[in-house]
Parts: C-alpha cells; sequence; structure tokens
C-alpha cells in the first residue's frame, strides 16, 4: 500500500461518515417533507415552512460537526416549533404527524450517534488512566528498587619477574 492509503481499504466506508450520511439524509428527507404539499388548502403555510426549514437546517449542521448532542437539542427546538405552528393552523394535522414521524427517525440516530461517542470518549479515558496508572507503578517500582551494585575487580597481581629467570637457565 502506498503512504497515502494506509489505513483506508477501497470500497470500505467509514462508520463514522456513513452515520453521518444517515442524518443528512434523514434530515433532508424531513426538509422535502416540509416543503411538500403544495393542495388546495396549503398543509403548510410559507412562513411555517422557512422557520422550519431554518431550523431543520441547523441540525443538519450540527450533525456533520459532530455533535450529537447539540444536535438533538436543535431538534427538540424543532418539535417545539413544529407543535406551535400546528397550533397555530400554519401545519396540517396530517402534515404535522408526517413530519413528527420524520423527527422521530432523525431523533433514534442521533441518540445512537450520542451513545457511541459517549461509549468512545469512556473508553479513551479508561485507557488513559491504565497507562497513567502503569506509568505510576513503574515509577513507584523505579524510586523502590535498590540501588545497582558497583562491582570492583580486585586487581591483578604484578608479576615478579622469578618465572621469567627460570626458563632462561635451562636453555
Amino acid at each position: 500500500m502506498s503512504p497515502s492509503t494506509t489505513g483506508r481499504r477501497r470500497g470500505v466506508r467509514c462508520p463514522r461518515r456513513r452515520s453521518a450520511t444517515a442524518v443528512f439524509l434523514a434530515c433532508a428527507a424531513l426538509f422535502a417533507g416540509a416543503l411538500a404539499g403544495c393542495g388546495a388548502p396549503p398543509e403548510l403555510r410559507p412562513d411555517a415552512a422557512r422557520a422550519l426549514q431554518t431550523q431543520v437546517l441547523a441540525v443538519t449542521e450540527a450533525a456533520a460537526a459532530e455533535d450529537p448532542a447539540g444536535s438533538l437539542k436543535l431538534l427538540d427546538e424543532l418539535a417545539t416549533r413544529l407543535d406551535q405552528a400546528a397550533a397555530s393552523g400554519a401545519v396540517s394535522f396530517k402534515r404535522h404527524q408526517n413530519i413528527r414521524a420524520s423527527i422521530a427517525a432523525v431523533r433514534t440516530d442521533l441518540t445512537a450517534r450520542q451513545a457511541t461517542a459517549e461509549t468512545a470518549r469512556k473508553a479513551a479515558e479508561r485507557l488513559a488512566a491504565e497507562k497513567a496508572a502503569e506509568e505510576e507503578a513503574a515509577r513507584a517500582a523505579a524510586a523502590a528498587a535498590p540501588p545497582a551494585a558497583v562491582v570492583v575487580p580486585a586487581p591483578v597481581p604484578a608479576n615478579s619477574g622469578k618465572a621469567k629467570a627460570k626458563d632462561k637457565g635451562k636453555d
């Protein structure tokens, strides 16, 4: 594999990217559902449609920014605006129910993403704590260990020269 493709396999998609795509598509469906339905009596007034579209866009942007908690908060605000619009007659009952179903689908996906992110965060914290504990144990073991003994070799006796004199006389 070349350095530019290290860690990536051809045809394999990143789960995070797949999840973000699913949220984007769900938000797009919600957006399309908010826009559709231009029947005889308007199921959705243009002013209400614009307000809901703005909120859907905010949810989509938060989801794309990998902020599931923020996305859920914005989704709650969207549901509140939808209910207010339905109460004022700006959204028909049928349209309200369809948009509510889309909101529920997006909420399910965002909740799953938030749980996954929380699990990953906790795992990273646990690994960091384990590593810190191992490093602390290694430092404590190094501090408690006795200093290494210094071995000094014994001095070698100097050669007195008597062995050489004996050999010279026998020749």
